[in-house]
């Protein structure tokens, strides 16, 4: 079975096709098939998002379409950058600068106060208007200082305590067995074959 996945990232893309296709699944690049439109994420939470990416390239392309909205959540913050993570700032702004800016906000963050989770809500679209969700999610704390260079967006500021790593730290390998993408893909691969 073909899906068609609403993403350009391709460390996303290469995830997706790793999970699934060793379910059976072909994943397949929305831009493959001609379908290159930017979609605006202006839902109010990460479902709406990725409902939204999904049935959009369902309807282009008259296939199953999977697509996935994902951010930080930093308790101190009341829960910010959350669903808005990649436009904190404004979209442009390197996240390098995006980071610090957390970082001096927390400063005087107790230890116990600096709690975050990563979310990632995978949504699936079919032609036919039926939609599945999962969701994954990693708890961890945001360090005092950034850490590593691997990984991207909040990454260095995210730390694993029972790793003593931050993602920024970790290989790509590590983190993806762990992270919130992947425990979102294991569930929505879970259901996709279910469903065939």
């Amino acid at each position: 079975m073909d899906i068609i996945a609403a993403t350009k990232n391709k460390d996303k893309l290469r995830e997706m096709r790793e999970i699934l296709g060793s379910m059976g699944f072909r994943v397949i690049a929305a831009a493959e098939l001609g379908v290159t439109e930017e979609i605006t994420e202006d839902g109010a939470t990460f479902e709406d998002n990725a409902i939204k990416k999904a049935r959009v390239i369902s309807q282009r392309t008259g296939a199953m379409a999977l697509a996935d909205d994902s951010g930080i959540e930093i308790d101190y913050l009341g829960k910010k950058p959350g669903v808005r993570s990649s436009r904190f700032l404004g979209e442009k702004t390197d996240y390098a600068v995006k980071n610090k800016k957390i970082l001096d906000i927390m400063r005087d963050a107790e230890e116990n106060e600096r709690t975050a989770r990563y979310v990632c809500v995978m949504a699936a679209a079919s032609p036919r208007g039926e939609i599945l969700l999962s969701r994954g999610e990693i708890e961890g704390v945001i360090s005092r200082e950034p850490r590593g260079t691997g990984g991207f967006g909040y990454d260095p500021i995210f730390l694993l305590p029972e790793k003593g790593a931050t993602f920024g730290e970790m290989a790509d390998e590590e983190k993806n067995r762990i992270s919130h993408r992947r425990k979102a893909l294991d569930g929505m691969a879970g259901k996709l074959v279910s469903r065939k």
